[in-house]
C-alpha cells in the first residue's frame, strides 16, 4: 500500500488541486450511500418492490440532507468543464473534438450497463421471475441515470453557459415554481427546472474557474443564505423537508428540482468552498490522496453499478437465507436502520466485485508516455505527466489547479 501511495504521489503534478478531486469523490459516495440507505427492496408475496424508509420513518429525513450531494458534483463539473474548454481553446482545439473527448470519458462506462441488464432481465423472465419484480429491479438501475443525461447536456453547453451568472437559472426556477405552485400551472412546465435547477451549481463552478468564488465570505454567504432560504421554504412555503423523492408524497424536491433543492444546493456549494482549505491540507498525506485518486479513477463505474451491487446482495439473500431484516423487510420500524447499516459492508463488497469486472470500460488504455503501470516491479518512467481519469474528464493532471497561494486558477 505504501508503494502504491508513493507511486500516486510521484505521478501527481505539484500544482494539482487535490481538494477538487476529493469533492467529486465525496459527491459520488454521498449518492451511493444515500441510495443504499433510503431505498429498500421489500418481499411481498414472492414479489420484490421498492420502498423508502423516509415514508415510514420521517425522523430519517436529515439523511437526505447529508447524502443528496448532486449539487457538489455539478459545482465541480462546472469548474472542470469550464477550465477544460478554456484550455482546449488556448490549444486551438475545435469544439467538436473537445466535446467528443468529454462525452467519451463520461459515457464510455455506460455502454456495458444495458447489455448486462438486458441479459439479466431475459434470464430472470425465462427462469419464472414475475414481470413486476423484473420491472422494479430495472427501474432501480435506470432511474438514477437521468443525472448523466443532464450532466452531458450541461457539458455540451459549456461554451454558452460558462459565463452565465447563476442568478439567471435561479430566477427561472423561481418563476417556474411560482407558476407551478402559486398559479396551479400544468405540471409539464416544471420540466424546465431539470436543466435550470442543476445549471445553478454548474454556473457557480464555472465562476469558480474564473476565480470569482475564492473568498471565504462567499462560502459562508452561500452556506448560511442557502440554508436559511431552504428552512424558510420548508417552514412557510410548504416544500417537503426531504431533499429526495418519497413514495406517496405529492411533491418531490428532486423530480423535477424545486426552488428548495436549489437553495439547499447553494448551501452545499458554500460548504464545499469552505472545505477546500482543510481538504488541501489533509490530502498532503500520500495514503489519503491515493484513496481519493483511486476512487476518481473509477467514479463513474461506482455510480453505474452501485444499485446492481445492492440488488445482487438482495437476490442472493433471498436464495440462501429467506427474508432477512434490513434487506427484505418493510422499513417501517426503528430497528430497520441498524439492520440496514450492517448490510452496507456487504453492499460495498459486491460493488468491489462489479468494480473489478467493469472498471476497464472507464479507463483508457495507457500509453507509453502516460502510464501508472508497474512492470518488473518498477514504475514506468513517463515522458509526460500521468493522467487519472474520472467521470467528468481527465483528473491527473487535467483538472483544477491552484496557484502558489492556494487559490484556484
Amino acid at each position: 500500500m505504501r508503494d502504491f501511495a508513493r507511486r500516486i504521489e510521484s505521478a501527481t503534478p505539484a500544482d494539482r488541486d487535490r481538494a477538487v478531486d476529493a469533492l467529486r469523490a465525496i459527491a459520488i459516495l454521498g449518492v451511493v450511500l444515500g441510495h443504499w440507505l433510503v431505498t429498500a427492496l421489500v418481499v411481498d408475496s414472492g414479489t420484490l418492490h421498492g420502498a423508502s424508509p423516509l415514508r415510514y420513518l420521517p425522523g430519517l429525513t436529515p439523511a437526505s440532507w447529508l447524502f443528496q450531494t448532486l449539487a457538489v458534483f455539478f459545482l465541480v463539473g462546472g469548474l472542470v468543464g469550464a477550465k477544460s474548454h478554456a484550455c482546449a481553446r488556448a490549444r486551438g482545439e475545435s469544439y467538436g473534438r473537445w466535446l467528443r473527448a468529454r462525452m467519451s470519458r463520461l459515457l464510455r462506462p455506460l455502454a456495458v450497463v444495458p447489455v448486462v441488464w438486458t441479459v439479466a432481465a431475459c434470464a430472470m423472465l425465462a427462469s419464472g421471475v414475475d414481470q413486476d419484480t423484473v420491472r422494479a429491479l430495472c427501474k432501480l438501475v435506470w432511474s438514477p441515470l437521468w443525472f448523466l443525461v443532464v450532466f452531458a447536456a450541461l457539458t455540451a453547453a459549456t461554451p454558452l453557459v460558462a459565463k452565465l451568472h447563476p442568478l439567471w437559472p435561479f430566477a427561472v426556477v423561481l418563476v417556474v415554481d411560482l407558476y407551478r405552485f402559486g398559479l396551479d400551472a400544468p405540471g409539464s412546465i416544471a420540466t424546465v427546472n431539470v436543466a435550470a435547477g442543476w445549471l445553478v451549481p454548474y454556473c457557480l463552478g464555472a465562476a469558480w474557474s474564473r476565480g470569482e468564488l475564492n473568498s471565504r465570505r462567499t462560502g459562508w454567504t452561500l452556506l448560511l443564505g442557502g440554508a436559511a432560504a431552504t428552512a424558510g421554504l420548508v417552514r412557510w412555503a410548504g416544500y417537503p423537508a426531504s431533499m429526495v423523492g418519497v413514495p406517496g408524497v405529492a411533491v418531490s424536491n428532486l423530480d423535477p428540482p424545486t426552488l428548495a433543492v436549489v437553495t439547499f444546493g447553494l448551501a452545499q456549494c458554500g460548504a464545499a468552498l469552505l472545505l477546500i482549505g482543510p481538504l488541501r491540507r489533509a490530502l498532503r498525506r500520500p495514503a489519503l490522496w491515493a484513496v481519493v485518486a483511486t476512487l476518481n479513477l473509477s467514479a463513474m463505474t461506482v455510480f453505474l453499478w452501485h444499485q446492481t451491487a445492492m440488488i445482487a446482495v438482495t437476490a442472493i439473500g433471498l436464495w440462501t437465507g429467506g427474508t432477512l431484516p434490513g434487506l427484505h423487510t418493510v422499513p417501517d420500524e426503528p430497528g430497520w436502520l441498524p439492520a440496514r447499516l450492517a448490510w452496507l459492508p456487504v453492499f460495498a463488497a459486491a460493488l468491489l466485485i462489479c468494480l473489478l469486472a467493469f472498471r476497464s470500460h472507464e479507463r483508457q488504455r495507457p500509453t507509453r508516455t502516460k502510464s501508472l503501470v508497474v512492470r518488473a516491479g518498477r514504475p514506468a518512467r513517463p515522458v509526460a505527466a500521468p493522467r487519472v481519469q474520472g467521470p467528468s474528464g481527465s483528473l491527473l493532471p487535467g483538472g483544477a489547479r491552484h496557484d502558489p497561494n492556494g487559490r484556484p486558477e
